[in-house]
């Protein structure tokens, strides 16, 4: 089970009532002279433009309001390298970031005004672009990507129009103090313990650890403002975000000051990167530096995060070294529940993904044991507890598919992981339990596909940016496959796929049609490459003949689709002595009457087990009375 931010978030949200933001407020100007101009001396309230409610305090203010930055200009700037020189003091916490940028306008008008937000936590320095000083006008907008509630938007003022598809190189600089802020949350009514669970983000001595985009925006972003309970536009914004950005080079410098022992790594942007030795060593009066560098990747599709470890990690003991746990002293005597719980659901991990020499997962100890989860490729956030390891082992299974099975392709990359945990749960309890599990969650996917294709957004797996796709829905789609390809032949495709061969989006498909040999094509076009919504299938009737033996029936069933989307699903007559399943293809808008012939009475048709997500009920039966 992958529990994240947006997860623990959403949930909260689904039971708070929406609350107004606090009013906002343009703060400072910076000149090219290198000299900070005095502050405006009035009051803004900066917002997205397609806001329909507005919290000011009088005419003035409203009319104060305007901002020149619009939505769109928002949406049109994509930030594609980052390269950070990062300061951190966490006795202090703070951090103090000089952010060297390439910015592209993707819209398709010239930019004259270059819109760039950080947490309302941090302050604007400076910004320049080829040795030169920018102006810029920063305001403070309301929006709830950032665990304060508003971010601080600098209006930068270009030498020259940016031109469609031009970039640009910034320089930017800001700093400030991050501390565990659950404001959004506590602007909705959400109680202090509850909001503190959710937004653990921070900078101090006893825990260093801050997630991105979403959580803390503690790099520079452009985006549309959000608010938590406008339907699910903080959800979009953040997938939205993470989907534009996945491209980006990112690169990082950090910088830590300490006193006592010096963190033994950082993990920046999920990766793993080891501290280098002290160039200063604490006093009594000054604390000591030490430095470690990350060097240029692709960003991924998580929104990159940074956290801070001390001591030596946990390690299993045997030959397998696959997961290394950073615990808190006080719980480090928790940490062989997790081991154990790795041991446990290890070797179905490797019998669907292989085994890989390379993997290994770290698990980072939270504050709290409350605290919620969080999960960023193969790095886990979780409280190191005392609990059973049967209870840990569907989120270690999840966990631990993340760290086997690598691809830039979020489709793939999570719901690999999800599909993993529902494995593991057949596999401890049965089949019937584990298909419960995923039609929890299948009414919110329902909820936000389209009712026919095109009438509404969706989205195609190859693109999807929402977790109720790329999570919830790939997970059925791996489903499916076991049942339409074959379970040794989907693990097949599983142990050979390579990310850095996945280049075309038909690659997996290829890997499926080339391990089971049959032609997938209907399947991935149907539920991968194009977002068609569900099927909505239905038993229309039941139809009984003698058989051309003594004892045995036809069994005519007639199976209506009233879906956009295709879908093979199992249909079963049962006997009192026995039972027999076949498979039925259905292309959407359609209806079929498929017959059987089974020995014995026939007492219950089943169409459909759940494995197969529809708009409603994923299991449907028809009672065969009056015989």
């Amino acid at each position: 089970m992958r529990i994240g931010s947006t997860a623990a978030v959403a949930a909260l949200v689904c039971s708070l009532a929406m609350q107004a933001q606090q009013p906002a407020t343009t703060q400072q100007n910076s000149s090219p002279d290198h000299q900070q101009a005095a502050p405006h001396g009035k009051v803004l309230f900066s917002r997205s433009e397609d806001d329909t409610q507005q919290n000011v305090a009088n005419a003035e203010d409203a009319k104060a309001s305007e901002n020149p930055v619009k939505d769109a200009q928002r949406d049109a700037v994509t930030f594609t390298e980052y390269n950070l020189d990062v300061h951190l003091s966490p006795r202090d916490h703070t951090i103090a970031v000089r952010a060297r940028l390439e910015v592209r306008n993707d819209s398709s008008e010239p930019m004259a005004l270059l819109p760039v937000q950080i947490s309302s936590s941090l302050n604007f320095e400076g910004i320049s672009a080829a040795g030169k000083r920018l102006n810029f006008e920063r305001h403070a907008i309301n929006s709830d990507v950032d665990h304060t509630g508003q971010l601080h938007e600098a209006e930068v003022t270009l030498p020259e129009p940016l031109a469609p598809g031009a970039k640009t190189q910034l320089e930017v600089v800001y700093s400030g103090r991050i501390d565990q802020d659950g404001r959004r949350l506590l602007q909705m009514g959400t109680p202090d313990e509850i909001a503190g669970r959710s937004d653990w983000d921070r900078i101090s001595e006893d825990f260093t650890g801050v997630r991105g985009f979403g959580n803390v925006v503690w790099y520079p972003v452009s985006s549309v403002p959000a608010i938590l309970g406008d339907g699910a536009k903080v959800f979009n914004e953040i997938g939205a975000q993470k989907l534009r950005e996945q491209g980006a080079s990112f690169s990082v410098r950090l910088t830590v000051e300490y006193l006592g022992e010096p963190p033994a790594a950082a993990f920046l942007d999920g990766r793993q990167v080891a501290m280098e030795k002290p160039t200063l060593t604490p006093g009594t009066d000054y604390p000591g530096v030490i430095s470690c560098s990350l060097p240029a990747g692709e960003m991924g599709f998580e929104a990159p995060s940074l956290f801070l470890v001390s001591g030596a990690p946990i390690t299993g003991g045997g030959e397998v070294h696959d997961i290394q746990i950073y615990a808190r002293e006080a719980d480090r005597t928790n940490a062989q529940g997790l081991l154990t719980a790795a041991t446990m659901v290890r070797p179905l991990v490797q019998q669907w993904l292989g085994k890989k020499n390379d993997a290994v997962l770290s698990i980072l100890d939270l504050p709290e044991a409350e605290d919620a989860s969080y999960q960023e490729g193969n790095l886990l956030l979780t409280g190191v507890t005392a609990d059973a390891p049967e209870k840990m082992t569907s989120m270690v299974a999840s966990a631990l598919s993340h760290a086997y099975f690598q691809s830039r392709r979020a489709w793939l990359r999570e719901g690999v992981a999800t599909y993993m945990g529902t494995l593991w749960t057949e596999q401890s309890h049965d089949r019937n339990t584990a298909l419960e599990r995923l039609e929890a969650q299948r009414s919110s996917l329902a909820f936000a596909e389209p009712g026919t294709p095109g009438a509404g957004p969706g989205q195609d797996l190859i693109h999807a940016s929402d977790a109720v796709y790329y999570q919830t829905k790939a997970a059925y789609v791996f489903w499916m496959l076991r049942d339409l390809a074959g379970e040794k032949e989907l693990a097949a495709a599983l142990t050979a796929y390579r990310a850095e061969d996945d280049t075309t989006q038909e690659y997996f498909e290829h890997l499926v049609e080339k391990s089971s040999g049959k032609d997938l094509k209907w399947f991935f076009d149907n539920w991968v490459y194009r977002d068609r919504g569900l099927p909505d299938l239905s038993i229309a009737g039941v139809y009984l003949s003698p058989g051309g033996r003594v004892g045995e029936t036809f069994v005519a069933v007639d199976i209506a689709n009233d879906g956009f989307a295709e879908a093979e699903v199992p249909v079963t007559v049962h006997t009192r002595e026995n039972s027999l399943t076949e498979r039925v293809r259905l292309p959407g808008k359609t209806r079929t009457v498929h017959r059987m012939l089974i020995q014995g009475q026939p007492d219950e048709v089943i169409v459909n087990d759940g494995a197969v997500p529809e708009i409603a009920a994923t299991v449907h039966r028809r009672t065969i009375i009056n015989q």
